[in-house]
């Protein structure tokens, strides 16, 4: 029996979800037409908002629905600390671990050659600019410690120090090859309080 069109489309769109295989994809589309079309009604609503509203925030490339975000307009914050993160999700886990009250810049990724992602693909340029607008005495570099990861952070660390940044590394209370998306807030803590610089 031939899967009707918009129920494939749907199958297919559900695909792109990080976890998400053809099977949980079909699973998935079955439960929101059978047992919860009000709950599809708002998921479709809330992603159509969201691709609408949501863009990148100028200064820190957080996601945001202002040209520049509450973070980096908010008064309370340090604005002589910069900590650079990978994703907006590691931001997120960094400001639900309580231990950093700086500012921030996403990256949006990380250097992976064999991906093509070099510095202009993460536009280095512009934490460069933003790291050296004369308010940033220390830049934290909260990459990941996967191999791409500690190669951005020394990449990084290599362009700010000769322009008198002083650049810290998190200290290793993370697990080697952890992602800060997926680390408990008391680590992500102790790592913030323990960094160290980068040689």
């Amino acid at each position: 029996m031939k899967t009707p069109t918009a129920l494939q489309t749907l199958i297919d769109a559900l695909r792109v979800l990080p976890g998400v295989g053809p099977k949980s994809a079909q699973r998935m589309a079955y439960h929101l037409l059978q047992r919860d079309r009000d709950g599809a009604g708002r998921l479709s609503s809330a992603l159509s908002g969201a691709l609408q509203r949501i863009q990148h925030c100028e200064r820190c490339n957080n996601f945001s629905e202002e040209p520049v975000c509450e973070l980096c307009r908010s008064a309370r914050r340090d604005a002589s600390m910069l900590c650079v993160v990978e994703t907006p999700a590691d931001l997120l886990m960094m400001e639900q671990a309580q231990a950093y009250h700086g500012l921030y810049f996403v990256l949006l990724g990380r250097l992976s050659p064999l991906d093509g992602i070099g510095p202009r693909e993460l536009n280095l340029d512009r934490l460069v600019k933003r790291a050296t607008d004369g308010m940033v005495r220390e830049t934290i570099l909260a990459t990941n410690f996967t191999v791409e990861g500690e190669a951005t952070a020394h990449y990084i660390g290599e362009m700010l120090q000769p322009r008198g940044i002083k650049v810290s590394r998190i200290a290793r209370g993370l697990p080697v090859g952890g992602e800060l998306e997926y680390v408990d807030a008391g680590t992500l803590a102790q790592a913030v309080i323990e960094r160290r610089a980068v040689a």
